[in-house]
């Protein structure tokens, strides 16, 4: 509690009313997002190729792939308010992203889709003064021989946050980025299922258990509300200490 007459107030970490764009929105990461969102008096947008279950079903849904431009603009024709554009479209495919074809696909979803979106809703974004969330993940910080296009985009990612928050800065707009850690979801059951792979894991991870997705998503909310306005252009690993080990 601050002093009596101090001048001090306490951090604001609303994000009440705003209205906050999830791609890959119906996907384990963003469908906790939209829920933590949520809570916290927040109006999510789902943009995905996957329709939602009947879990999101209380989600306005808009019907997205990340790599189609047009798509991209019409969507952002149909948005009239955004106050926080969080990009978490994204796949990977094990053993076939060293085809070109692939690497192109997969690198197109993960970084040129993030550059689409951007791109596409900076106009609202300055209007609001909010903010961007791109994700990343601990393939932002080391290789993979598996998954080399994967790897190679989500390392482009802490670079393009750092570009775009020098690049936005002048519209009042904060780009950041989540670097996720080892998150029970979808794309990562293949991994988990793997035990030579599980136990590299698990050997080097701090908490020793993959996370669920929920785990993520303070940080995105804290990113978004006024109590993160000095933070701009870095990237938080949100991973049970696995950089650090």
């Amino acid at each position: 509690m601050a002093a009596e007459g101090s001048g001090d107030a306490a951090p604001d970490f609303s994000v009440r009313d705003k209205v906050v764009l999830i791609s890959g929105g119906t996907g384990g990461i963003g469908l906790a997002f939209a829920r933590a969102f949520a809570a916290c008096g927040a109006t999510p947008i789902l943009a995905d190729l996957k329709p939602p279950g009947p879990e999101a079903a209380e989600f306005r849904y808009e019907p997205l792939d990340v790599r189609d431009d047009a798509a991209v603009e019409a969507l952002a024709a149909r948005i009239e308010r955004l106050d926080v554009l969080i990009h978490c479209a994204g796949r990977l495919i094990r053993h076939e992203e060293h085809r070109p074809d692939v690497f192109r696909d997969i690198v197109d979803i993960h970084l040129v889709g993030n550059m689409r979106l951007a791109t596409a809703f900076r106009p609202h974004l300055a209007r609001t003064q909010g903010c961007l969330i791109n994700i990343g993940s601990m393939y932002s910080y080391f290789g993979s021989a598996m998954i080399p296009a994967y790897a190679s985009a989500k390392t482009a990612i802490v670079g393009l946050t750092k570009s775009l928050a020098v690049a936005y800065a002048e519209d009042g707009i904060r780009v950041n980025a989540i670097a996720p850690g080892w998150i029970e979801t979808e794309i990562s059951r293949r991994g988990r299922e793997e035990p030579a792979f599980n136990e590299r894991v698990m050997q080097r991870l701090p908490t020793k258990r993959w996370s669920p997705p929920a785990e993520l998503a303070g940080t995105a909310v804290f990113l978004a509300s006024p109590a993160a306005t000095l933070i701009n252009g870095v990237t938080i690993p949100v991973d049970g200490g696995y950089v650090a080990s």
